[in-house]
């Protein structure tokens, strides 16, 4: 039997992190922003906010962080 890691080598926004965050939501929430201050792609597709808790993180992924666009 082998244990799960604890954490993963991620990158966020050009720089090398560490997560325990298992999804995309979980690590949204452990950076202390609220899921609506924050819009989010994964490996260069945008994630929509419903669908963030259904997003798995695996080792090497990458994420981008950007401001929400509203207005219009």
């Amino acid at each position: 039997m082998t244990d799960a890691p604890t954490s993963l080598a991620i990158e966020v926004n050009g720089q090398s992190h560490t997560t325990a965050a298992t999804t995309l939501h979980d690590w949204v929430l452990a950076q202390g922003s609220t899921p609506e201050s924050l819009a989010t792609a994964l490996n260069g597709q945008f994630v929509p906010r419903s669908q963030r808790a259904s997003t798995p993180l695996r080792a090497g992924d990458h994420i981008q962080t950007f401001q929400p666009i509203t207005g219009g």
